[in-house]
């Protein structure tokens, strides 16, 4: 990646700055169609490493964080150091905001900022000639997808949920306008929060707007450019978010989703289950599962203090010679849960024992490469799409055999025949969606999904965690260094000495930064910071 195309869409450190980009930069980005190509690129470097503080990227927005800050956001990964204590515990505050939450807003802002000015130089560069419109559409449907998942991002960690009064609830700026001259800079200024609901809608529209134009198949970066089936799945996501339903299963369909069962394959772009539940992550630059990841390279990643392997590996294990930092590990509730089978493929292929004496603890190992950290960060993938429409058809209709088929597919490829699940092993309908949420989280353990779908569930009786607010949080203390609370036979609970923090309290949200604000004045903080 040049380090020219990525300053030439840059944006400043806030979004709010009133420091514009150059016209000659932007005219010079979008002069000619490899320039162009140049600049999209940049937008997928800023969405990949990011900025910390202004200094050396660490995975900001997607190229790690989001997945790293959402797993601490939950309970089924333990904080073992002071690195994402702050998150973990949720002892943040505005005027002393932690530097994770103050960068995850300032790089999905300035990553937003960046798609705005790429629609506006294709726009341009298609109203002069130098490409076509259809070409022209592409690189906005690219852009409209980053900022749609961006925008997603900040309403899950910022706002209320939308389930909490059907969006009604402060939403974020939805920023459409690029921040290349005075007046993009008045605009923004002048833009209040809206609501939720409203950022919804316009997240739908962006995504509808990427799968009319993005290409069903890529012949090169099939996973790390978006396509049509990436804002679909996106969309299935989204909709999930909002309880509708019928909106996922409509979605889904065009994926695949649709089909009488299983084994499922999309009519669009062929994604398909990897025959294991570990070839989305062995083999993370070619497969059939992944949907859209961010990609991470030796020279472009974010480092160690940001990059997946590095922050979730072990210091030592018994696979490999290559190391991570020892920072985070797997819940032993999550490990010795009920609904994850003893005999699960996913336990030897995708959780690996640390070998330090000591310190025997269980890790992720999705991610499995610390020394050049080029592990690629998951986004969507196909089976989150065959898992969410699972769960709109559970919810919809009682006991429908469809919801257990696309539940089943993802489910079976890891666990023993005699442990498969039939009609007959739920009563009730609550019992299979259940079912879906518990394999959600085996699943997608270490990618990122667990704060979103506890918020999410946050008005939910039947399903929410903690009722409605952050769970409790296992203490670093109450592991044993023998390795003894991750046990399948015995099954042991560790207590969470950490207390559950209920969802009228103000900290179940983040606050805005407080620099934001006084860059701001239309900004309002969330309440009780």
């Amino acid at each position: 990646m040049s380090l020219a195309a990525v300053l030439i869409v840059s944006s400043c450190e806030k979004f709010t700055d009133l420091s514009p980009l150059s016209q000659l930069s932007e005219t010079t980005a979008f002069s000619n169609p490899a320039n162009i190509e140049l600049a999209m690129n940049g937008v997928y470097n800023r969405a990949a490493v990011g900025n910390y503080n202004g200094g050396a990227g660490r995975g900001y927005p997607f190229g790690g964080a989001s997945i790293e800050q959402s797993e601490m956001r939950g309970e089924d990964m333990v904080n073992l150091a002071t690195f994402y204590q702050i998150t973990y515990e949720t002892t943040i505050t505005a005027a002393a905001s932690s530097a994770n939450n103050r960068n995850m807003f300032i790089n999905l802002y300035s990553l937003i900022n960046q798609c705005n000015v790429v629609i506006d130089g294709v726009t341009a560069a298609a109203g002069a000639g130098t490409i076509t419109q259809a070409v022209a559409d592409v690189y906005a449907g690219e852009a409209r997808f980053l900022r749609a998942l961006a925008h997603h991002e900040l309403v899950i960690n910022f706002c209320r949920p939308y389930v909490d009064g059907n969006g009604n609830k402060t939403g974020i700026p939805y920023r459409t306008v690029a921040v290349t001259s005075a007046a993009g800079v008045a605009a923004t200024i002048a833009q209040t929060r809206g609501t939720v609901a409203e950022d919804y809608a316009k997240i739908l529209v962006d995504l509808d707007f990427a799968e009319a134009n993005l290409p069903a198949v890529r012949t090169t970066s099939k996973i790390t450019r978006a396509t049509k089936a990436a804002a679909i799945a996106l969309k299935t996501r989204v909709k999930l978010h909002m309880n509708d339903f019928a909106g996922v299963i409509t979605d889904g369909a065009k994926l695949g989703t649709a089909a009488a069962s299983g084994p499922y394959t999309s009519p669009i772009g062929g994604y398909a289950l990897t025959a294991s539940p570990d070839g989305p992550f062995a083999s993370f630059t070619n497969n059939t599962e992944s949907i859209f990841s961010i990609e991470n390279g030796s020279a472009a990643n974010g480092g160690v203090n940001g990059a997946l392997p590095n922050m979730f590996g072990p210091a030592a294990n018994a696979l490999n010679n290559q190391v991570g930092r020892n920072l985070v590990v797997t819940s032993p509730n999550l490990y010795n849960a009920s609904f994850w089978v003893t005999g699960d493929l996913r336990r030897s292929l995708l959780q690996i024992q640390q070998t330090t004496t000591g310190a025997k603890y269980f890790f992720n190992f999705k991610y499995r490469d610390p020394t050049t950290s080029t592990d690629w960060a998951p986004i969507v993938r196909y089976a989150e799409v065959l898992l969410n429409v699972a769960e709109a058809y559970s919810r919809t209709t009682a006991l429908d055999v469809r919801a257990l088929n696309l539940l089943n597919a993802v489910r079976n490829r890891s666990v023993p025949i005699a442990d498969r699940f039939t009609i007959a092993n739920f009563a009730l309908q609550n019992s299979l969606t259940q079912a879906v949420l518990n394999e959600r989280r085996v699943e997608f353990a270490g990618e990122g999904r667990r704060w979103a779908d506890i918020t999410r569930l946050s008005q939910d009786v039947n399903f929410q965690v903690a009722g409605g607010g952050v769970p409790a949080k296992i203490l670093v203390t109450a592991l044993s260094g023998t390795g003894s609370n991750w046990d399948v036979v015995a099954r042991p609970v560790t207590p969470a000495a950490k207390a559950a923090i209920p969802y009228t309290d103000f900290k179940y949200i983040w606050p805005i930064p407080q620099d934001e604000l006084n860059a701001n004045p239309n900004l309002i903080q969330n309440p009780g910071y």
